[in-house]
């Protein structure tokens, strides 16, 4: 076909990966690998010619996965004997979870390690017997072991699938047990939580593990390489609002820190550190270094939306400007570079351009002094730390290494002074930047990414009071309940017009939690009928009637070695922790039990083992928090535009409240009150704007003025 060729160019080699959307399966297209995408083509293959599966698995932004694809996957002599031996799958890990998750599972569980690219090598049923991540092309020492070259591991395997089958049949059929247990962790059920249910104050348990973890001098928890770990957090933030309440006995944290103390540093070391793009906003993805120096380069979306939601909510609690302007610039960033012209949001920038790790981000002092005068220079280099040597690889990554009021001091400046030198460098210098090339991008389109960013937009719109983000969130949502649903079930992916693949849990449950952000922020109940559609669907497809908790996959999906069900927070939170704490939200906003039932019984059974290892369950700790403290149920009766309603919202919105949940509607909108059950039967007081502050469905005495209404709050 015309347009086929026109794909194919002038290329030596192309395998069946040009016909996917994902851009990392199309960077391996013209690979001599005979490539195919995970499905019913390979596995058929696979078994017809009873070959060995070979699996790789990575995605766009990850750096040794384009190592190892040029020096083994662009070998000739290497795609040979993974031609001629095995049936060769290459998936995008943030296009299938479940194939990511499983097989990493039986990666750790065969080597203590896991990481991307991760290999792994199966039966023609899909069972695994071999793994590991990079590999060389040939053998290579590194300190005093020896890394197997991929050449000699791929001779080995065929060796040993040809003679040795029935030890290969043992090694499968034992990590397919394994992986079959693993999908399904029994629960504990609510009979055997011992002494009623969980109390309030066993979270001080695991506040206390993550402060015993937290690095003083540096912020964040453990050392090299450091992640935000944003979730825990944000839980530490609801830790330190019951203490402030006295709500919860804390006793002291390790070092005499309390919770908040932990979180400002961690976020003032990540904003200052060059994990933190100084000029164009955004977090990389993770530290090198237990600094914050040295990132490893790559954007991803759920970083970014984790993080901006973090920062607000210090934001909230502190009232320091410092945390606004950070959450400002990383959204900013998101709207410039990482929307597209339908509303939604790509998913990761690459640690490289030109070929070259960070280059897009690094300057050397000749560079600045030809932007700035000498004068605003030394000041701008001072303060970002720029050096004649350099702090990576003889370039500098720009950080914060002095505190402002010290630097102007030095100089004999006031602080507005040196602010706005800075400010105007930074000015020039991202102007300068973008003339350079780019990094590349990932521009699919992920579901449940971005719901996490949808609901970062909505509550910066909403606690901000800026319209601007408020019209990306409600772009974005048109977007995803327009494109990414086909015949009513929900799907995963969108890139270059084609929205494929069925929604896992995460997709359900991280879109239904940005809706109901964005009902909070528009009050138009559209958004919350969709997210509890979404959440009751979500309830037939993935619950596990069985053991508790809900499935990774939907009943309606293709059967896997394992069924996975993830309840630990990574990178980006379980489909699990989220889909609690939506449904709790739901209880609170419509007053049905069933929702808050399931939640709770799923939260409160795994209790014990979150507190005991807090650094795994971030968001189901305050989902577990939600549970089990007095939400608040705010319900205003007014034209969402008037003077007086908007005063009482200012109320509300000023404040960090995060075990609360609020609606607002006019008393004669009956489509409204329809939806939203929390606004049934809410009158305006004397013609004005009235709040209804309730708690477990029993509430106080409407108020009509700001003043009473911070009373009550």
């Amino acid at each position: 076909m015309p347009e086929e060729q026109a794909r194919q160019g002038e290329h030596t080699y192309t395998n069946r990966l040009i016909h996917e959307t994902s851009p990392y399966l199309l960077q391996h297209a013209h690979n001599p690998v005979d490539w195919y995408p995970w499905g019913d083509e390979a596995l058929q293959k696979a078994r017809q010619e009873d070959k060995p599966i070979l699996l790789s698995v990575g995605y766009s932004a990850c750096h040794w996965c384009h190592v190892m694809e040029h020096e083994s996957f662009e070998n000739p002599e290497i795609a040979s004997l993974m031609n001629q031996h095995f049936v060769s799958i290459k998936v995008d890990r943030e296009e299938r979870p479940d194939i990511d998750n499983i097989y990493m599972q039986a990666v750790q569980a065969m080597t203590q390690q896991g990481g991307w690219p991760m290999t792994v090598v199966l039966m023609p049923d899909g069972r695994p017997f071999y793994g590991g991540t990079y590999f060389p092309p040939d053998d290579r020492r590194h300190g005093q072991y020896v890394m197997p070259g991929f050449r000699r591991v791929l001779l080995s395997l065929a060796q040993l699938y040809a003679e040795e089958r029935e030890k290969v049949e043992e090694q499968a059929e034992e990590l397919a047990q394994f992986l079959r247990q693993r999908g399904n962790v029994p629960l504990r059920s609510r009979s055997d939580v011992p002494r009623g249910k969980p109390e309030l104050s066993m979270l001080a348990v695991a506040s206390q593990a993550l402060a015993s973890d937290f690095d003083a001098q540096h912020g964040g928890f453990g050392g090299a390489p450091k992640f935000p770990h944003s979730m825990a957090l944000e839980f530490l933030l609801r830790m330190h609002q019951h203490r402030s309440k006295d709500e919860l006995e804390m006793g002291q944290l390790p070092g005499n820190l309390i919770e908040l103390e932990i979180v400002e540093r961690s976020l003032m070391h990540m904003a200052h550190g060059g994990i933190y793009d100084q000029l164009g906003g955004g977090f990389h993805r993770y530290s090198v270094d237990a600094e914050w120096l040295v990132p490893h380069f790559e954007k991803m979306l759920y970083d970014n939306a984790l993080l901006s939601r973090c920062y607000l909510s210090a934001y909230l609690v502190t009232g320091k400007a410092e945390y606004r302007r950070i959450v400002e610039e990383t959204l900013d960033y998101v709207a410039r570079e990482m929307t597209s012209p339908e509303g939604g949001f790509y998913s990761t920038q690459d640690a490289d351009s030109e070929g070259v790790e960070g280059k897009f981000f690094l300057w050397q002092p000749a560079e600045i002094e030809k932007l700035l005068s000498a004068p605003d220079a030394a000041i701008f280099m001072r303060y970002y730390d720029v050096t004649a040597r350099g702090n990576f690889e003889g370039k500098n990554i720009l950080h914060i290494n002095v505190d402002l009021q010290q630097l102007a001091s030095e100089l004999t400046l006031n602080v507005d002074e040196v602010r706005q030198i800075l400010a105007q460098g930074r000015k020039q210098l991202f102007a300068a930047r973008e003339l350079r090339i780019k990094p590349g991008r990932d521009e699919k389109i992920l579901t449940s990414w971005n719901g996490l960013m949808l609901r970062s937009f909505a509550e910066a719109a909403r606690h901000l009071e800026r319209s601007d983000y408020l019209q990306l969130a409600i772009n974005n949502a048109n977007f995803l309940l327009s494109t990414m649903r086909q015949d009513g079930r929900l799907l995963r992916t969108y890139k270059d017009g084609r929205a494929r693949l069925k929604g896992y849990l995460e997709d359900y449950a991280f879109l239904a939690d940005g809706l109901l952000a964005l009902y909070q922020a528009s009050f138009d109940p559209h958004w919350f009928a969709e997210a509890r559609a979404l959440m009751d669907q979500a309830l037939l497809l993935f619950s596990d009637q069985e053991q508790g908790g809900f499935f990774d996959t939907g009943s309606d999906h293709e059967e896997l070695v394992s069924r996975p069900k993830d309840i630990m927070d990574n990178a980006t939170p379980a489909g699990n922790s989220v889909a609690a704490d939506v449904l709790l939200r739901l209880t609170a906003l419509s007053s049905d039990d069933a929702y808050r039932e399931r939640a709770e019984s799923y939260v409160q059974s795994i209790a014990d083992v979150m507190v005991q290892h807090p650094q795994f369950f971030g968001q189901a700790l305050s989902a577990l928090d939600f549970s089990l403290s007095t939400a608040n149920e705010i319900a205003l009766a007014g034209a969402t535009d008037a003077a007086d309603t908007r005063a009482l919202l200012h109320v509300v919105n000023a404040r960090y409240l995060p075990n609360s949940v609020l609606a607002c509607g006019f008393p004669d909108d009956e489509e409204a009150t329809r939806i939203v059950p929390l606004l049934a039967e809410r009158t305006m007081k004397g013609n004005q704007a009235t709040a209804y502050v309730c708690q477990n469905f029993v509430c106080q005495a409407p108020v009509t003025t700001v003043e009473a209404l911070e009373q009550l709050l």
